[in-house]
């Protein structure tokens, strides 16, 4: 790992740290810093000069000062003349952009990848993308992981005998399939109807929840009204009570006040992709930085990383006796 450089964006630093701990490389310095005039500017402290250089950060609120810094970091390493610039990018916000489903609106996360490659990016790292098709938007490799593996050894060695996976959306019934099936559970879905941004409707639930506890699954929870509406939707059906499960938890607006003292949420666990909020000290939260960090780790080295999803998604893992490793 001697010509690996690791730097930070200002979004998780916390998370850049943990990974460069798994992987015993120092993580290097940069400055950002603003003109009188609001704009920005980023300068990298540690040499990039033919260097695999990986640039840590995670797009959150504010989502496009996050992003302009990180096309500036990916500027500057590819001035410096680093050998490649991996963009890992914990969470990808712009993922939701996928479609042109209303007139004359842009289509945000193509025009996202465009930037990252034109900034100089040979490579995005990303975790749990919301549409598996915005891999199309990109004119260079993507290497997507996966976090149901470490939410689900949440749950291992409990009694599950009375739960189910259930998936806010019949669109994302396949990641709760492949969640239920890790813990040998039966899944259930919400048939959901998006109304504005934060509103939602869940007309009904297909699926047996009635006197079960559910663990719902999202990838990603923002200001929560599918989770609330969801929970509605469980407590009509008869469920017992619910863990609310997600692999990016913002939690933006009033999502802590609506979910943190819900009467029938049992926990809330969430991947550490994105800060979690300071004023949440009872949210779970299991670390997918040593996931990252072996990624980065066979990145470099020019291995496959299908490696990563053997035992939790078979669609990307490869055989065993593969030969690869």
């Amino acid at each position: 790992m001697d010509e690996v450089v690791i730097f930070s964006g200002s979004a998780h630093q916390e998370f850049a740290e943990e990974v460069c701990e798994f992987l015993d490389v120092p993580l290097s310095r940069s400055v950002t810093s603003r003109f009188s005039n609001d704009c920005m500017q980023t300068q990298l402290l540690a040499s990039c000069r033919k260097s695999d250089v990986f640039i840590i950060q995670p797009l959150v609120p504010p989502t496009q000062e996050h992003l302009v810094e990180l096309l500036m970091m990916i500027d500057a390493a590819r001035g410096a003349s680093a050998a490649q610039i991996t963009a890992v990018m914990p969470h990808f916000a712009y993922a939701r952009s996928d479609k042109k489903d209303r007139p004359r609106i842009s289509i945000g996360g193509r025009l996202v990848a465009d930037m990252l490659h034109t900034a100089g990016a040979s490579r995005v790292l990303t975790m749990n993308l919301h549409s598996p098709q915005v891999h199309g938007f990109f004119s260079f490799p993507v290497d997507h992981l996966t976090a149901i593996g470490e939410l689900a050894n949440h749950f291992r060695g409990r009694d599950l005998s009375r739960h189910v996976v259930v998936s806010p959306d019949l669109g994302a019934a396949k990641q709760a399939s492949q969640f239920a099936r890790l813990l040998n559970l039966p899944v259930a879905a919400g048939q959901k109807q998006r109304v504005d941004d934060d509103k939602v409707v869940i007309d009904s639930i297909v699926g047996d929840v009635a006197g079960k506890h559910a663990i719902v699954l999202d990838d990603e929870i923002a200001t929560g009204g599918s989770i609330l509406e969801i929970l509605e939707r469980l407590q009509d059906y008869g469920a017992v009570d619910a863990a609310v499960t997600t692999t990016h938890g913002l939690f933006t607006g009033q999502a802590v006040e609506r979910l943190s003292n819900h009467p029938f949420i049992s926990e809330v666990v969430c991947a550490n992709t994105v800060p979690r909020p300071e004023n949440w000290p009872d949210l779970v939260t299991r670390s997918v930085a040593p996931l990252f960090a072996d990624a980065i780790r066979r990145i470099h080295a020019g291995k496959s990383v299908s490696k990563l999803f053997r035992g939790v998604d078979p669609t990307h893992a490869p055989p065993v006796n593969d030969g690869l490793f």
